[in-house]
């Protein structure tokens, strides 16, 4: 599969692998191509016994995105682990920008193999420094007790604008991810924060709508690794909507500074998803924020917590 990442790299539109790649309303890939690519990038190339190779797209923000880092650090730890066993939570530090013109080298540490619970450490290298670490744990399969938190009442996603048709003329402005193919379908609940902001701060949430734009053979770690990827794209925009911000449209710059999620249950990252955020508290040039995926029906999947470095310019 090293070939199909390649090519991935060098056509993250996935232009090549059809005659017509659909655009959304402002003029970005989507759809079916672009989500192949996604899932060629994460299937990493073996070196050796646990050592993975990972690639970045051509088309990459200045750093590679953190999102893709850790799906593909997740699918490293998972390759050493017996398939009955399923991630169960993930522990990421972002130690040093990330470098999208080379290869990320992924070594695996085979911490621990229980009776019911395997620990991997996964570090993710580049120029010869560790630019990424991440723990997780996976688990056999047991019974126990069972409750969750309800899903808020929103609208439904077939009723809300495309991502592409709430950026509209701005999407030249809008930083971030907003002018890249884009293999996750997203759709806002709450105003997004390049729009919020002209009406100052507001509520330090962000609700959104998600799927992987196409279908997904039945992988669990893939899904799983998807939903990890999603994960880092709205995650910080509780906090900046709070402060009446975004990036490229305001002086604002950050990055990720660590990452974990719990996945509660089972789910398909092909289907609609809603990313609950909020942000409890920003000090000291970070912001807090933590998410609750639920699936469409309603059941809790996952939580995300992540603190981001976010510096203002006056």
């Amino acid at each position: 599969m090293t070939q199909a990442a390649r090519a991935a790299a060098a056509d993250p539109a996935g232009t090549g692998s059809q005659s017509s790649v659909p655009v959304d309303a402002s003029g970005m890939p989507h759809g079916q191509p672009v989500l192949d690519r996604l899932v060629a990038l994460l299937d990493l190339e073996p070196i050796e016994e646990n050592i993975f190779r990972g690639v970045s797209p051509a088309e990459s923000p200045v750093r590679v995105f953190g999102g893709q880092v850790a799906g593909q650090a997740l699918v490293a730890a998972g390759r050493t682990v017996p398939s009955e066993r399923r991630v169960h939570s993930l522990h990421a530090y972002f130690l040093r920008p990330g470098d999208p013109s080379v290869p990320i080298v992924y070594q695996v540490d085979r911490t621990r193999d229980g009776r019911s619970f395997t620990t991997r450490r996964v570090v993710a290298v580049q120029h010869g420094k560790t630019i990424f670490s991440l723990s997780a744990s996976f688990q056999v399969q047991e019974r126990g007790m069972d409750h969750a938190e309800p899903m808020p009442e929103v609208p439904a996603p077939e009723e809300l604008p495309t991502y592409g048709e709430r950026l509209g003329d701005l999407a030249g402005e809008v930083g971030g991810m907003a002018n890249l193919p884009r293999p996750i379908d997203m759709r806002h609940v709450t105003e997004p924060p390049w729009l919020s902001r002209e009406d100052g701060p507001r509520d330090a949430r962000s609700r959104v709508w998600m799927r992987a734009d196409g279908n997904l053979p039945d992988d669990d770690l893939l899904h799983v690794c998807l939903l990890a990827y999603a994960s880092d794209l709205t995650l910080l925009d509780s906090v900046l909507a709070r402060h009446g911000v975004y990036w490229g449209v305001d002086q604002v710059h950050g990055a990720s500074l660590d990452h974990a999620m719990w996945f509660h249950r089972r789910f398909r990252a092909d289907e609609w998803f809603l990313y609950d955020c909020s942000s409890p508290s920003a000090s000291g040039a970070r912001g807090l924020a933590t998410g609750n995926f639920f699936s469409h029906d309603g059941s809790l999947i996952a939580t995300v917590v992540q603190e981001g470095l976010l510096r203002v310019e006056d």
